[in-house]
């Protein structure tokens, strides 16, 4: 049965996230929106949080066991903070998760403790999304053909996290055989893979993306996530869809949060504006909608944890569909409550709800 207490551990865990983003994510995030970046420095510190190595079992590394539930809990408090930040900080966890939950033994041996032991954060990035209004995640344009022990990868990816930087990257691939979508291990500088100018996007603009092409890059046939058994791709797509519903909820809380406060203390003709049977309608309206996508998530990831072999592709979906609408209802609510100022970019609703606006098409940029 789900529970709705959080364990001493988790607790304590969600507090120190929230500590680092209320004094050190939100004291930065609007200059980094508007520099395109975050001082490294900020990024490495939520690294160290451990959130990552605390799903890596110890004979890989890590010091914990893998919990979705912990997880969704940690990218809501992330996200609160500031999504572009939030992403950066759980990029790694793109590679590790899928290899933890589908890969081989060898591949466990040889990534998981790499992340693990990393004094700094490690770029591992993962490229799922691609251009187009067509692209559906289970069946990528991009192709993967066997030729001998070897698999050729061509194709076009968009939304690539630190793609100049990544020593490694996880790309998702359509057999051109069998039609199974697969996960391939691709090292930096790899003959064939070129990656385009930054990504000039609407909102995350403190995460650098690229638009990456592979044209006939030729990775070992040990290089598929899984080996000859193959992927689990539903499996990893519902992880994926969990961490981004958690994502959503957390931008959806901090812009509740941040409105609610506002209309307490915006005083107009000798009263808060919370006042307002207007306002206080709105405001409950984004208080129900956050809590349910936030049950929804937690019903998804508490399925994930129980396993039993399924993948829970539509459990998770729900979630992510639902968060992300509820994100951009809410943040959308904000910018309203604040009024003229919700428009300004001194205030970060109006931030808020440029991100909240792309959930909808950042499939595979979070894994929990």
């Amino acid at each position: 049965m789900l529970s709705f207490t959080p364990t001493d551990e988790q607790q304590m865990l969600v507090d120190a996230i929230t500590k680092f983003a209320a004094a050190d994510v939100r004291a930065c995030a609007h200059d980094a929106d508007e520099d395109d970046g975050f001082p490294p420095e900020v990024v490495q510190k939520g690294w160290e949080l451990g959130i990552l190595p605390a799903s890596i079992p110890e004979e890989y590394g890590g010091f914990g066991e893998h919990s979705a539930i912990t997880n969704v809990l940690a990218a809501e408090a992330l996200a609160w903070g500031d999504l572009a930040l939030a992403l950066a900080v759980m990029l790694p966890a793109t590679v590790a998760n899928p290899v933890h939950f589908s890969g081989t033994e060898e591949q466990k041996q040889n990534i998981l403790p790499q992340i693990a032991a990393a004094e700094r954060l490690p770029y591992f990035s993962t490229a799922l999304l691609e251009t187009g209004i067509s692209f559906d995640a289970n069946a990528p344009r991009t192709t993967a053909t066997r030729e001998g022990d070897h698999y050729l990868i061509s194709g076009e990816k968009c939304y690539v996290p630190f793609a100049t930087e990544a020593q490694m990257l996880l790309v998702y691939a359509r057999d051109s055989e069998t039609g199974n979508v697969d996960g391939y291990l691709v090292e930096r500088g790899a003959e064939g893979m070129q990656f385009g100018k930054r990504e000039k996007l609407m909102g995350i603009r403190a995460l650098p993306t690229y638009h990456a092409q592979f044209n006939n890059v030729r990775v070992g046939a040990a290089c598929k996530l899984g080996g000859e058994a193959g992927t689990r791709y539903q499996r990893i797509l519902s992880h994926s869809r969990t961490a981004l519903a958690a994502l959503a909820v957390g931008v959806a809380r901090g812009a509740f949060e941040y409105a609610r406060d506002y209309a307490k203390t915006r005083v107009q003709f000798g009263a808060p504006i919370a006042h307002r049977q207007s306002i206080a309608f709105m405001l409950a309206e984004m208080a129900i909608e956050v809590d349910s996508a936030r049950l929804l998530t937690w019903e998804a990831a508490w399925k994930l944890d129980q396993d039993h072999g399924g993948d829970y592709t539509t459990e998770s979906y729900l979630a992510k569909e639902y968060a992300a609408k509820a994100a951009l209802f809410v943040t959308d609510c904000a910018v309203q409550v604040l009024g003229g100022h919700g428009y300004i970019r001194e205030h970060p609703v109006e931030r808020w709800l440029r991100n909240a606006r792309g959930f909808t098409a950042f499939e595979g940029l979070a894994v929990i």
